[in-house]
């Protein structure tokens, strides 16, 4: 996965970008294999120079690949605490669509066997109508 980072507002430190990079590359192991050329974006900084309540740091990630957009932002008072809440919003993100997809995949494997077991012994799970209706014979000419 490649990484860009960007401080907005701030000077990005040495620190901070190898801190940022530390904790966002850890992501790439929960991602899938297909997924392995993923770009993320990840944006830190500060949300304005004044703020009344003091300094509020923000940090964005934006990922994007094959089939992946994933986004998260946080914004707190400490930019590491920011860092690592976005980092686990990410993860959520990542798991929770996996296990859509996984979960897409046995609900369709679910409905084909109902079907072929429907169409093998005829009963309610599947086609009522049998396999004689699923044999294609030819198109109809109509008048």
């Amino acid at each position: 996965m490649k990484i860009s980072i960007k401080g907005t507002r701030i000077e990005l430190t040495p620190a901070i970008h190898d801190y940022v990079q530390k904790k966002i590359s850890s992501i790439e192991k929960y991602l899938e294999k297909e997924h392995s050329g993923a770009i993320a974006q990840v944006e830190v900084g500060k949300n304005t120079e004044h703020h009344k309540a003091g300094d509020i740091f923000r940090a964005e990630v934006h990922i994007t690949g094959t089939g992946l957009d994933l986004y998260a932002v946080s914004e707190l008072d400490d930019l590491y605490a920011a860092i690592d809440v976005v980092r686990d919003e990410i993860i959520h993100n990542v798991v929770q669509l996996k296990g859509r997809q996984e979960t897409l995949a046995r609900k369709g494997a679910r409905v084909m066997k109902n079907v072929m077991k429907g169409l093998s012994d005829n009963t309610a799970k599947g086609f009522s109508w049998g396999m004689e209706r699923l044999k294609f014979k030819s198109f109809k000419k109509r008048p």
